[in-house]
């Protein structure tokens, strides 16, 4: 390449990121092949047959020689599929060291993570929260409860990131979905144990992981494994300013701050082995069990400083916040066992059967205990609360595909899963039933059963397409509180792939979609029973769900264009509409509810879901990364990984200027390196996440704020031997507090809650080994 080509070409690939005005950090690019099994590489299409020749050359002397390529590269996987894909195998799982999954997500393009730095919260894609993102395992719905960061980053082979939906998964994917393929057959033989010592604020959090690899005759094996143990300290103060304009004499009636303070510490451990079994007919069968149990105990302090507040005209009325010092304790215990199966039959004709297989068990059981005290330390509360959570469930799927006529791979299937949920929770407010079902069981029962068609063709040699249609019905029924209810939905989805490869512009190509996909209302939100809200209010209302909720309709479009680098770079920018119908939010009204303690109704504010409308969004997310060497050969060995993406939302029938779509950020952007210096076994690499403050209109009398978040992660790796490497990491190396916060205003009450919280670095030392 000349060099004002190459010039040229790196201008383009800093310049799609960074021309606007905010940008983050990243991770770099993964060279080496990625490690896929056969049952998990969805909607792939061949190699031209151009591409997949073998180069093969006569010798001088005779004999022939022949270069055979080694499995696709993450990158490569990526140009191939028809549908928009992005594959993360091994190298970027361990690249910084991560003790978390949400920790590896958070860099990817596209994706950011709710909450503040180093605690976790929802992933998102697209900033689009609350359901509107599809996690799977293994290409299977997560089990009620699970939660991302509880899964560590040695546990998983490959994270798969799919912006547009597909007719195989679940179209459950209105932003796209994220399906965490766990650790596959080793191809290896030797045994990877890695050690690692976390350090946050003088507390210690150690993790074991260890891989162990083998072969019996035709049955081979990968048992994996890990514990982990970490104590974390949480500290944050609440500032609130009351208003209450609506009384005879309009008045100030609350002026304080709350300090607050958990001690927490959580043990756990992942078990996830898997088998594979080939029999003499090249039938082959994968089971993989998932085992996943935490225990977490807590400790709570919250102190009020009260600067001003309203006399009481009632003594003993309570009204919110009215304590001056609370301590509580909670105890919880996780437990998740799942089950994947596969197996694969093909026929002589090149075609081939899938079945899949599987089911799950879950347990979820806490208890917590609270007291309050007024300022003169008298007792005034005592809340406790149990809740006991079994989840069960059942699944099979199957897909079978034929090669047909010119360049077609036709494909169909089905998906069918049952599951059940049992709850019970007592909560009691000094020694009385808070609401009238407590203590009654809630028995929910789920049914969806889907079955899908797709077409992947090549029309031309530049242009492939992947046609499919899944129709997907969803069916709830439950008992609370001795009321029969029941909801039933069904969806057909639609969708169209196509990726035209610009002739005469090498690898470059651009890939145009338009899909049809759904929100399903959480089983909490059609089904609940009601959590109360010890401090009752407009602001912090009892919750509860509603059985006539719709489900979330979503047409959109995305239109992409990628242009490859020849050292496994990309520089590519996507643009995306959703049209969202029968838009879900939450609304606060006040009701009459039965008090236990007297028999009689008593207004009380509750939160529940409605449909409300209509909402669009859409955004552009631009990315680059490419290893600078590609432009300078002279240059050090350095790596770029940088991405940017800037949404737009609005929802219809909320007032503006930020009636957007709960949660979603304006922008965010990572950026990052990793430098090779020459003559040393050494790696060094950073990342910087950001994500700009940002409020939404989340109704037409509150606003949700949420404050700037930057995160700093830098690591550093040597290679003692091939079979030796030690990692040190410190994330969230600036530790900058996190806020956020909401006001209320109503025809009668104005109300600011205010919210920092402290963050902290994590130091960790990872030792890893090959034995």
């Amino acid at each position: 390449m000349y060099p004002q080509l190459r010039l040229r070409t790196l201008t383009l690939a800093v310049a799609s990121v960074f021309s606007v005005s905010s940008f983050a950090y990243a991770q770099t690019t993964s060279s080496e092949p990625a490690k896929n099994s056969e049952e998990n590489t969805q909607n792939v299409k061949p190699k031209a047959k151009s591409e997949d020749k073998k180069a093969v050359a006569p010798a001088n002397d005779g004999i022939q020689k022949v270069t055979i390529s080694g499995g696709r590269s993450d990158q490569e996987e990526r140009r191939q599929s028809t549908a928009a894909k992005i594959i993360f195998g091994r190298e970027e799982l361990d690249r910084n060291g991560d003790s978390s999954l949400g920790e590896v997500l958070k860099r990817l393009p596209g994706v950011t993570v709710g909450g503040r730095p180093g605690r976790g919260g929802d992933i998102r894609m697209r900033g689009m929260g609350n359901g509107y993102t599809q996690i799977l395992l293994n290409g299977e719905r997560a089990p009620r409860g699970f939660s991302m960061d509880s899964l560590t980053p040695d546990q998983v082979e490959r994270i798969e990131i799919i912006r547009g939906s597909v007719a195989e998964y679940s179209t459950q994917a209105i932003a796209g979905t994220i399906n965490i393929v766990l650790r596959e057959e080793y191809k290896q033989k030797d045994i990877d144990l890695k050690l690692s010592l976390a350090y946050e604020e003088g507390r210690l959090a150690p993790n074991v992981s260890l891989t162990v690899p083998g072969e019996i005759g035709s049955l081979s094996y990968a048992l994996s494994g890990s514990v982990f143990q970490n104590r974390q300290h949480d500290e944050g103060s609440t500032f609130t300013n009351s208003y209450d304009h609506g009384a005879e004499r309009p008045a100030q009636t609350l002026i304080q701050n709350q300090y607050d303070q958990t001690n927490r510490k959580t043990t756990g451990i992942h078990l996830t082995p898997r088998f594979n079994y080939k029999f003499e007919n090249g039938d082959t069968l994968m089971v993989q069990p998932f085992l996943m149990n935490s225990r977490s105990d807590s400790s709570t302090q919250s102190t009020v400083s009260e600067i001003y507040r309203t006399p009481k005209t009632d003594p003993d009325m309570k009204t919110v916040d009215d304590f001056a010092v609370a301590t509580g304790s909670a105890r919880a215990e996780t437990t998740f066992l799942r089950g994947f199966g596969n197996w694969q039959h093909k026929f002589e004709d090149n075609s081939k059967l899938n079945i899949r297989f599987g089911g799950g068990l879950g347990k979820m059981e806490s208890n917590s205990l609270r007291y309050q005290f007024d300022k003169d330390g008298k007792q005034i509360d005592v809340i406790s609360d149990v809740n006991n959570t079994r989840d069960s469930s059942i699944n099979t799927g199957g897909k079978f595909t034929m090669p047909y006529g010119e360049g077609h791979t036709l494909a169909a299937g089905w998906d069918l899963e049952m599951g059940k949920r049992s709850q019970t929770r007592i909560s009691l407010d000094n020694g009385k039933a808070q609401f009238a079902e407590s203590g009654d069981n809630l028995d929910a029962n789920t049914r969806r059963l889907a079955v899908f068609a797709q077409d992947e063709f090549d029309i031309n040699a530049q242009f492939s397409a992947y046609a499919g249609l899944r129709w997907e019905g969803i069916r709830t029924s439950s008992t609370v509180a001795g009321q029969a209810i029941e909801n039933t939905s069904s969806v057909w989805s639609p969708v169209l792939h196509g990726v035209w490869r610009i002739p005469g512009a090498g690898k470059d190509q651009i890939r145009a979609s338009l899909t049809q996909s759904y929100r399903a209302p959480a089983l909490n939100d059609l089904i609940a029973v009601t959590s109360i809200s010890n401090q009752n209010s407009v602001f912090r209302p009892d919750r509860t769900g509603n059985p006539y909720l719709k489900p979330e309709l979503s047409k959109g479009i995305d239109i992409a264009y990628e242009h490859y680098l020849t050292r496994a770079g990309i520089v590519s920018a996507n643009f995306f509409v959703r049209n969202i119908d029968n838009l879900i939010r939450r609304n606060t009204e006040e009701v009459q509810v039965l008090d236990t303690t007297d028999g009689k109704y008593k207004p009380r504010q509750v939160s529940k879901p409605v449909n409300i409308g209509h909402a669009t969004t859409k955004g552009i997310e631009l990315e680059a990364k490419f290893q600078l060497q590609e432009f300078f050969p002279d240059g050090p060995a350095i790596d770029v990984r940088s991405n940017y993406s800037h949404f737009w939302s609005s929802v219809d029938d909320i007032k503006g200027p930020n009636n957007r779509l709960d949660q979603q950020p304006t922008q965010t952007a990572n950026f990052g390196l990793d430098y090779r210096p020459a003559g040393i076994p050494l790696t060094v690499g950073g990342n910087i996440n950001w994500t700009p403050a940002y409020e939404i209109q989340s109704s037409n009398i509150q606003i949700n704020q949420t404050g700037i978040k930057r995160q700093l992660d830098l690591y550093g790796l040597w290679k003692f031997s091939p079979n030796l490497q030690v990692r040190l990491s410190a994330n969230n190396l600036r530790a900058n507090d996190y806020q956020s916060g909401s006001i209320i205003n109503s025809d009668s009450l104005n109300r600011i809650d205010y919210n920092t919280s402290k963050t902290y670095t994590t130091w960790t030392l990872r030792v890893e080994m090959k034995l």
